[in-house]
């Protein structure tokens, strides 16, 4: 008997709570919280629903409510259930493990810093942390161990050591064992070792640059050379911790999506130091918009897993129902937690890194051996084709109103991207503007070198532009006598959302759609993409270069004097060029905004 949703929302509650989704053997198939409980639940039957969520409701063979008395406490509900039932169509994060941390205890006169896991901090000693990988906390120990000598044996080795060990030989230890250094010495050195990895070490590099201008003064000069050793590796710290000179304590989210893949990045920061990140891969089961699925990973992140929730939640897209979020997590910690995407200064540092690592972490996973395999093999069986294509190539037009117009042309393998085959056509001759004619001209001297028996021939050709494109590709083609390749045609849909495309075989007439979950339309995509890619920042390098008579001049808000002051700080041209955004910010009478210009202008 299927479910009657029509008596179900007649005798519904429009109060807050959580709904269970229930199939015919009883198992959830989705859990959810709702402000309003029979407006929520009357859109799974009423709207118009994407293909994933009408499958789960077909499925449906009872609701399950139970009402709370605020949105909070049905936030809180939701991921209690979600944790325990883990339902197939609720984002489900299995990575439940305990996080490593720095310990030092409190229970003996010369501590060490060690590794420790730990679901929960106990009273034992001090936990620095926690860190999002064990390889970040060996860093961590490995960088303190060489600036301030701390030990790292264990408890019943340092007991029973009657001569220094190999630690001390190699300046890795002060030998506290052998009574080498005095526990005040030790607790000193053990004490700046905890200040930076608490994010302070700027504090410490003051306190041992006055140490050492006093031992200078008293003619204690090994103990000045050794306090000046300290100082350059704690520079050095400095400075490849660029972003942990601030100070707050904020997990970043990042999600990245694209070819029918997706990555959410977390990176944690601790009294103003990265930690690290970690990097998931959520399965989007109901096909939610980004932003939606960002809010629901972050709910389960931290309410659904009993993470431990830092002061401030930063995320790259606006949350759905952030104050409530931000209420529950609140809560759960007992004290303010912010949730927000508006961030500036070093959190939006924090920020951009999240998305580069979301970004890259993708990358990595769309252009790994097996899932391009998938892909090939896909494609395969989507055009029929006898084996999978060994070569596939695709052409864009990239121009702005006419100027500069560049064709790119882009080579996929089975082994994803062959960018020494990759090629860039400057058009010259041709009515600006007219995209048609430049890819005439393109597809020209692309393939007539082929005609000529010169270069390897495609097994698939792929065009941007759907139909017009796809007609002038087989016209060039035989002018040319070339044969025997597989024309593609891509052509976006009303929306021009990416999942929505139409693709031409061959012909107008021959077409085919894809569903937005198939391996062989991610890889069409993918390879589309990198060709506009490719595309536009041929054009702007172009347009740059025609635009500017020098590195520097023709850059809006840069005259002669600012143009000083850049070669000056820099050294020169090249320094400048070699210089990031936030360098570019330090120089007198360069803002933000500006040296966003500059460092846009120099690198396209």
């Amino acid at each position: 008997m299927s479910f009657d949703s029509r008596q179900f929302l007649a005798n519904l509650t429009q109060s807050p709570g959580i709904y269970r989704m229930l199939d015919e053997h009883g198992d959830t198939l989705y859990v959810g919280k709702a402000k309003r409980l029979k407006a929520r639940l009357a859109s799974y039957f009423r709207g118009a629903l994407n293909a994933k969520t009408q499958a789960m409701v077909s499925r449906i063979a009872d609701v399950q409510v139970t009402v709370t008395r605020s949105e909070i406490e049905a936030l809180l509900l939701e991921q209690t259930l979600i944790k325990e039932l883990r339902p197939p169509y609720n984002i489900l994060l299995r990575d439940d493990k305990s996080y490593p941390f720095v310990f030092v205890t409190d229970r003996h006169p010369f501590p060490a810093l060690e590794y420790k896991r730990a679901r929960r901090r106990h009273e034992d000693g001090r936990y620095l942390g926690p860190y999002p990988s064990s390889g970040a906390v060996r860093e961590s120990l490995s960088l303190m161990q060489k600036i301030f000598r701390i030990r790292n044996c264990e408890d019943s080795v340092f007991a029973h050591r009657t001569r220094p060990c190999l630690q001390y030989q190699i300046q890795r230890c002060s030998a506290p064992c052998v009574g080498y250094i005095g526990e005040v010495d030790y607790r000193r050195d053990l004490e700046h070792a905890v200040m930076c990895l608490e994010g302070r070490s700027e504090q410490v590099t003051q306190e041992l640059t006055e140490a050492m201008e006093t031992a200078s003064r008293n003619l204690a000069f090994e103990d000045a050379a050794r306090l000046r050793d300290q100082i350059q590796h704690l520079r050095q710290l400095q400075h490849r911790q660029f972003v942990d000179t601030e100070g707050g304590d904020a997990d970043i989210f990042a999600l990245a999506e694209r070819e029918g893949a997706l990555c959410i990045s977390v990176l944690a920061v601790r009294q103003g130091r990265l930690l690290g990140a970690r990097h998931h891969a959520p399965d989007n089961g109901l096909g939610l918009d980004p932003a939606e699925l960002l809010g629901e990973f972050v709910s389960q992140y931290y309410l659904g897993q009993g993470r431990e929730i830092p002061r401030e939640v930063i995320g790259s897209l606006p949350l759905p129902d952030s104050d409530i979020l931000e209420s529950a997590l609140s809560s759960r910690a007992e004290r303010r937690v912010r949730v927000t995407h508006r961030v500036r200064g070093h959190r939006s540092q924090w920020l951009e890194l999240a998305r580069t690592n979301a970004e890259q972490q993708l990358g990595s996973r769309l252009a790994s051996q097996g899932e391009l395999e998938r892909r090939f093999h896909s494609l395969q069986t989507a055009l029929g084709l006898p084996a999978p294509p060994e070569r596939l190539e695709c052409f864009d037009i990239s121009h702005s109103h006419g100027e500069a117009t560049v064709a790119s042309c882009v080579v996929f393998d089975r082994n994803g991207p062959r960018k020494s085959d990759y090629r860039r056509f400057n058009i010259e001759g041709e009515t600006a503007g007219d995209d048609y004619a430049a890819m005439r001209q393109a597809l020209g001297r692309r393939f007539r070198r082929l005609a000529e028996g010169e270069g390897i021939a495609p097994d698939i050709l792929l065009l941007d532009g759907g139909k017009g494109q796809l007609n002038l590709a087989r016209e060039v083609l035989a002018e040319l006598g070339v044969g025997n390749l597989l024309l593609l045609g891509v052509a976006k849909g009303t929306t021009r959302k990416a999942g929505l495309e139409t693709l031409f075989i061959e012909t107008i007439d021959r077409t085919l759609d894809l569903p937005a979950s198939s391996p062989a339309l991610h890889l069409i995509q993918h390879v589309r993409d990198e060709a506009h890619r490719f595309a536009i920042t041929g054009h702007r390098n172009r347009r740059d270069k025609a635009r500017r008579s020098s590195a520097l001049e023709g850059i809006a808000g840069i005259g002669p004097k600012r143009r000083r002051e850049l070669l000056r700080f820099f050294g020169g041209l090249q320094g400048v060029k070699q210089a990031s955004r936030e360098e570019l910010a330090r120089v007198p009478g360069i803002s933000a905004a500006l040296a966003e210009a500059i460092h846009r202008s120099l690198h396209g």
